[in-house]
């Protein structure tokens, strides 16, 4: 149960920040100009919610170092978390509500060279939004859950950072002895005989021919 809870929050995060980055690359909006354009400019995610991206990629690192961080960091990730989700779902449902024109500003700037408020307000005939958008908020709202389950679960999750250190400083500790003992002799003999040997080469003596 308790390796179930910490993976629930980890792959809720995980997989709301991946869908989130892909949502980043995929058309948002599409903008129709009253200058005769024939098509209309596509609008990727990351020009319509220019946070989108560094989020998404922040609620993946966050959903990863989930799985090795203490104690403490565990909540202060999960508070990070829930903002993440929250940001991203508010940002991406406002576009998919009102498909304002500040979302589509950038593209119809490197598209027409012009810019200001009042400009691509004359330039814009219509906006249409996607699926994407709401694809997004969605995702958002799954790291949100994730943050909040991360948040209520973490005292409960076990501690795999502080098992490693212990295992691994007991095999490295261990090992010479295993070694030794594997040759049937002793690691403190096997070290003093290793000193007489090569004080003996020193002095002129075969230590082999005993």
């Amino acid at each position: 149960m308790i390796a179930r809870a910490r993976m629930l929050g980890v792959l809720a995060i995980i997989l709301g920040g991946a869908v989130a980055i892909i949502g980043s690359t995929q058309p948002w909006l599409e903008v129709t100009l009253r200058s005769g354009a024939t098509e209309a400019l596509a609008v990727p995610g990351a020009s319509a919610l220019p946070l989108l991206a560094p989020l998404s990629l922040a609620a993946l690192a966050l959903g990863l170092a989930l799985t090795v961080v203490a104690r403490v960091l565990r909540y202060v990730f999960g508070v990070i978390a829930t903002a993440i989700g929250v940001v991203l779902l508010i940002g991406s449902a406002r576009i998919a509500i009102e498909r304002p024109l500040d979302a589509v500003a950038s593209v119809v700037t490197k598209a027409t060279g012009l810019s200001g408020a009042d400009a691509i307000a004359d330039l814009v005939d219509s906006v249409t939004a996607t699926a994407w958008p709401v694809v997004v908020a969605l995702a958002g709202l799954v790291i949100a859950l994730g943050g909040l389950w991360t948040l209520a679960t973490a005292h409960r999750w076990r501690s795999g950072g502080r098992r490693f250190e212990r295992d691994g400083a007991h095999a490295s500790t261990s090992a010479p002895a295993v070694a030794a003992s594997r040759r049937g002799e002793a690691p403190v003999a096997s070290r003093d005989r290793a000193i007489d040997s090569w004080d003996d080469l020193s002095h002129g003596d075969d230590p082999t021919a005993r």
